[in-house]
Protein backbone atom coordinates (compact mmCIF):
# COMPACT_ATOMS: atom_id res chain seq x y z
CA UNK A 1 0.00 0.00 0.00
CA UNK A 2 1.44 3.17 -1.04
CA UNK A 3 0.97 6.58 1.49
CA UNK A 4 0.55 9.79 -0.68
CA UNK A 5 -0.50 13.35 1.00
CA UNK A 6 -2.16 15.71 -1.18
CA UNK A 7 -1.10 19.54 -2.00
CA UNK A 8 -4.35 21.44 -1.75
CA UNK A 9 -3.32 24.07 -3.96
CA UNK A 10 -1.34 22.17 -6.48
CA UNK A 11 -4.71 19.63 -6.71
CA UNK A 12 -6.78 22.87 -7.06
CA UNK A 13 -4.40 24.27 -9.68
CA UNK A 14 -5.45 21.01 -12.02
CA UNK A 15 -9.18 22.21 -12.75
CA UNK A 16 -10.93 25.64 -13.72
CA UNK A 17 -14.58 24.47 -13.08
CA UNK A 18 -17.13 25.76 -10.89
CA UNK A 19 -19.35 23.43 -9.10
CA UNK A 20 -17.74 20.38 -9.70
CA UNK A 21 -16.42 18.20 -7.18
CA UNK A 22 -13.03 16.28 -7.43
CA UNK A 23 -12.04 13.36 -5.19
CA UNK A 24 -8.51 13.96 -3.53
CA UNK A 25 -8.63 10.91 -1.06
CA UNK A 26 -10.90 8.84 0.61
CA UNK A 27 -11.00 7.22 4.34
CA UNK A 28 -13.95 4.65 6.32
CA UNK A 29 -16.45 5.19 3.50
CA UNK A 30 -15.65 8.92 3.48
CA UNK A 31 -14.77 11.06 0.47
CA UNK A 32 -12.36 14.39 0.54
CA UNK A 33 -13.38 16.39 -2.25
CA UNK A 34 -12.26 20.05 -3.72
CA UNK A 35 -14.68 21.94 -5.68
CA UNK A 36 -14.26 25.59 -6.74
CA UNK A 37 -17.39 27.82 -6.00
CA UNK A 38 -18.90 30.78 -8.00
CA UNK A 39 -22.32 32.18 -7.78
CA UNK A 40 -25.32 30.23 -6.40
CA UNK A 41 -25.87 26.41 -6.08
CA UNK A 42 -28.91 24.63 -6.10
CA UNK A 43 -31.20 25.12 -2.82
CA UNK A 44 -30.74 20.91 -1.81
CA UNK A 45 -30.71 18.76 1.35
CA UNK A 46 -29.51 15.19 2.41
CA UNK A 47 -31.39 13.17 3.96
CA UNK A 48 -28.91 10.63 5.06
CA UNK A 49 -25.50 12.47 5.03
CA UNK A 50 -23.93 15.40 6.98
CA UNK A 51 -21.68 17.58 5.17
CA UNK A 52 -18.47 19.25 6.03
CA UNK A 53 -17.44 22.41 4.12
CA UNK A 54 -14.01 23.81 4.92
CA UNK A 55 -12.69 27.27 2.87
CA UNK A 56 -9.12 26.80 1.65
CA UNK A 57 -9.51 29.91 0.14
CA UNK A 58 -11.83 33.08 -0.63
CA UNK A 59 -15.18 32.97 1.10
CA UNK A 60 -18.50 31.55 0.82
CA UNK A 61 -22.27 32.48 2.17
CA UNK A 62 -24.18 29.62 3.86
CA UNK A 63 -27.96 29.94 3.07
CA UNK A 64 -30.26 28.47 5.29
CA UNK A 65 -34.08 29.15 4.43
CA UNK A 66 -33.81 31.08 8.34
CA UNK A 67 -30.47 32.53 7.87
CA UNK A 68 -27.27 33.03 6.27
CA UNK A 69 -23.63 32.11 7.13
CA UNK A 70 -20.25 33.28 6.03
CA UNK A 71 -17.84 31.16 6.09
CA UNK A 72 -14.25 32.68 5.02
CA UNK A 73 -11.06 30.72 4.63
CA UNK A 74 -9.65 28.94 7.26
CA UNK A 75 -13.43 28.55 8.56
CA UNK A 76 -15.35 25.44 8.48
CA UNK A 77 -19.24 25.03 8.84
CA UNK A 78 -21.15 21.21 9.05
CA UNK A 79 -24.73 21.06 7.84
CA UNK A 80 -26.92 18.24 9.24
CA UNK A 81 -28.47 15.73 7.56
CA UNK A 82 -32.12 16.95 6.29
CA UNK A 83 -31.30 20.79 6.76
CA UNK A 84 -32.23 22.50 3.23
CA UNK A 85 -29.53 24.77 2.28
CA UNK A 86 -27.50 26.55 -0.58
CA UNK A 87 -24.30 27.50 -0.86
CA UNK A 88 -23.53 30.76 -2.63
CA UNK A 89 -19.95 32.40 -3.35
CA UNK A 90 -20.12 35.99 -4.95
CA UNK A 91 -16.26 35.57 -5.77
CA UNK A 92 -14.62 31.87 -6.47
CA UNK A 93 -14.05 30.31 -3.28
CA UNK A 94 -11.97 27.12 -2.89
CA UNK A 95 -13.59 24.87 -0.56
CA UNK A 96 -12.82 21.40 0.92
CA UNK A 97 -15.99 18.90 1.13
CA UNK A 98 -15.87 15.83 3.92
CA UNK A 99 -18.70 13.64 3.31
CA UNK A 100 -19.84 10.06 2.54
CA UNK A 101 -18.94 8.61 -0.76
CA UNK A 102 -22.45 8.00 -1.31
CA UNK A 103 -23.69 12.01 -0.96
CA UNK A 104 -25.05 13.84 -4.42
CA UNK A 105 -24.02 17.08 -4.63
CA UNK A 106 -27.56 18.33 -5.26
CA UNK A 107 -28.72 16.27 -2.72
CA UNK A 108 -32.39 15.87 -2.83
CA UNK A 109 -33.17 18.62 -5.69
CA UNK A 110 -31.28 16.81 -8.85
CA UNK A 111 -30.69 19.33 -11.87
CA UNK A 112 -28.18 20.30 -13.91
CA UNK A 113 -25.67 20.88 -12.04
CA UNK A 114 -25.65 17.29 -10.68
CA UNK A 115 -22.95 15.27 -10.64
CA UNK A 116 -22.97 11.39 -10.46
CA UNK A 117 -19.11 9.97 -11.29
CA UNK A 118 -16.29 12.23 -9.89
CA UNK A 119 -12.86 12.60 -11.30
CA UNK A 120 -10.48 11.42 -9.00
CA UNK A 121 -7.14 14.01 -9.22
Amino acid sequence: MTIEKANLREKLALFSTHWDPKIVAELNGQQVKLVKFQGPFTWHKHDAEDELFLVVDGAFDMEFRDRTVRVSAGELIVVPRGVEHRPVAREEAHVLLFEPATTLNTGDAGGPLTKTSLERI
